[in-house]
């Protein structure tokens, strides 16, 4: 992994769920290269579902997070408001830093303001892709997203991520039908297939065997009533 990974994907995509998992995995990882570890939070566009309401987690574990000027999850929240110190954990060459941005081609838009930090090869634009999403449900729809939003950021998607599940419904044979999808979309964009995601603690990875790449996600941002 490059020391910049930028998440985009479409609305329902799951990339908040992924951006946290993944700061979660590598807080407890030992950390040579990046001593520092943070999560950027871009997205602005949707009032729900966002890294920054798991603000109190990540720091327990060690994680620095970046959001609106207010660093709120209350009311100031919804007020499209970033603040400068957005730019501290780009600028960090000891940080390593997963960007969380919006959904579609809109909500990743909000990057183009980083513009240059975005200029050479250290960084990462992974594209998050649920085949269970309305939007999303067959590979041309899927490509379709994905190139809206890198012509939307003007960067090179340099990855895909297969994210397809139902939540708690999800069962083996809909990951293997996403991963289908996710490695034909890959073929046909040339662009490595990084992650084929799974709930944890709902399907045991065993269950996926033959999946290269597989990630647990630990459905930090499902909140339990709505399970009842």
């Amino acid at each position: 992994m490059k020391r910049v990974i930028v998440i985009a994907g479409h609305y329902g995509s799951g990339k908040t769920e992924l951006a946290v998992s993944l700061a979660m995995q590598l807080a407890a990882e030992e950390k040579k290269d990046f001593p520092r570890l943070s999560v950027v939070d871009l997205d602005i566009a949707n009032p729900y579902f966002r890294s920054r309401e798991r603000m109190q987690l990540l720091r327990e574990h060690h994680v620095s997070l970046y959001a609106d000027a207010f660093e709120s999850t209350g009311t100031t929240a919804e007020l499209p408001a970033l603040t400068a110190a957005l730019r501290a954990p780009l600028e960090d060459e000891g940080c390593r830093t997963i960007i969380d941005l919006g959904g579609n081609d809109a909500g990743a838009r909000v990057l183009r303001q980083f513009g240059k930090y975005f200029e050479g090869d250290g960084h990462e634009l992974w594209a998050v892709v649920n085949f269970r999403r309305y939007e999303t449900r067959t590979v041309e729809a899927a490509r379709a997203h994905v190139d809206a939003i890198a012509a939307e950021l003007q960067l090179e998607v340099t990855g895909l991520v297969n994210n397809t599940h139902l939540l708690r419904e999800t069962t083996p044979e809909i990951i293997r039908e996403g991963y289908t999808l996710a490695a034909q979309l890959s073929a046909e964009m040339r662009k490595p297939l990084i992650h084929t995601c799974y709930p944890a603690g709902i399907i045991a990875p065993g269950a996926l065997q033959g999946i290269p790449s597989l990630m647990p996600l630990g459905l930090y941002m499902r909140p339990a009533y709505l399970d009842k």
